[in-house]
């Protein structure tokens, strides 16, 4: 190690000693000529012990800047030597010279976007997995129910026409609880490519409501909930990514108030902006959201209390339809009063789909 950084450091320098016995070349020529054009003026001893003191200075300052920064040197060797591991940079601390530290700057700072980038990616995948293993846990318990009602048809092949159409909407049910799994999976899949997958356009805004409304007229007649549609709005976005988000309102709509008795209503009220965009609010009147729950909703795999308490929340809805509206350029806020209702709200900006390169990718938190 030792002779490998004092070859590096001679190599670095093998002009400037050129250079130097140059100089101490051109020195001596000229005392030669000197003496040949005045005899006696010059001794050759006088040359001779020029030479010997300009080359023992020469290398006495070699010396004494191959020692100052022997241990850089050799610090760059052994983080080159470990250069797989993610500290490596950190090992090289020695710097003397201003070239130097600006080399051991550089390198702390791409350590550091190195480790930031390595984390942000570590987060994700930890995400993802956390959140294959809840998808599994949330799709075991439709298709155990699914098994159940089919065992009990099978034992009752006597039971009424009501009692097998019961069974009927109970298994649907939990099909399209299966079904908008699947989907969420796959939407969560697309959002890492979400550029990709995107078609802007002017959406009329309460027709695609309507159509989200009649996917869920089912499970919204079984257990009462009337939904209504006031107002309508011209919005800039994406079709597809906006349906998904409409279904996660209105599913946890239908989780968070079928509890309750009786008639619920299910409001969206549509206004559209004089300067362009609009804005949607989904008012339901479900079991509500707890006020310190309230701050953590966009977190992923978030239930809360109410989470707990209905079983099939899997915390990733809100959180993800926080992430597509962020990245379309659209503003989500959610408020909610305990025991009496829940309101969603969606800004559309005039253009706000442009922006999302400049600041729409920001996490929910």
């Amino acid at each position: 190690m030792r002779g490998l950084s004092l070859a590096l450091f001679l190599r670095d320098r093998l002009l400037f000693i050129f250079m130097v016995c140059l100089i101490i070349l051109l020195a001596v020529s000229l005392l030669l000529l000197e003496r040949e054009r005045y005899p006696g003026l010059v001794e050759l001893g006088t040359i001779y012990y020029f030479i010997v003191i300009a080359l023992f200075l020469l290398g006495t300052w070699l010396v004494v800047d191959y020692l100052r920064q022997r241990t850089y040197f050799k610090q760059m060797l052994e983080a080159i030597a470990r250069s797989e591991e993610l500290q490596a940079s950190t090992i090289v601390q020695a710097t003397v010279t201003q070239e130097q530290k600006l080399v051991a700057k550089m390198l702390e700072e791409q350590s550091r976007a190195y480790l930031n980038e390595l984390g942000k990616y570590r987060r994700q995948q930890e995400i993802h997995n956390h959140f294959v293993l809840q998808w599994v846990h949330h799709m075991k318990t439709p298709v155990s129910v699914i098994d159940l009602l089919a065992q009990e048809v099978l034992q009752q092949n006597s039971s009424s026409q009501q009692e097998q159409q019961q069974l009927a909407l109970s298994m649907q049910e939990e099909s399209d609880r299966m079904t908008r799994g699947l989907e969420m999976m796959l939407y969560t899949a697309r959002l890492d490519k979400f550029e990709i997958d995107l078609h802007v356009k002017q959406v009329a805004l309460h027709e695609l409501v309507r159509s989200v409304i009649n996917a869920h007229k089912k499970l919204c007649i079984r257990y009462s909930i009337f939904p209504r549609v006031e107002g309508e709005a011209f919005v800039e976005t994406d079709e597809k990514w906006m349906n998904f988000v409409l279904n996660q309102f209105i599913s946890n709509a239908i989780k968070y108030s079928k509890s309750k008795e009786g008639g619920k209503k299910l409001l969206f009220q549509l206004e559209a902006f004089s300067g362009g965009g609009g804005r949607l609010q989904v008012i339901d009147e479900g079991i509500g959201i707890a006020p310190h729950d309230l701050p953590r909703i966009f977190d992923p795999f978030f239930t809360g209390e109410n989470g707990r308490t209905a079983g099939e929340s899997t915390g990733m809805g809100l959180y993800l339809a926080k992430q597509v509206c962020n990245r379309l350029g659209h503003e989500m806020t959610v408020s909610s009063v305990l025991g009496e209702s829940t309101t969603v709200s969606v800004s559309f900006k005039p253009r706000g789909i442009h922006i999302m390169g400049s600041g729409g990718n920001g996490s929910s938190g």
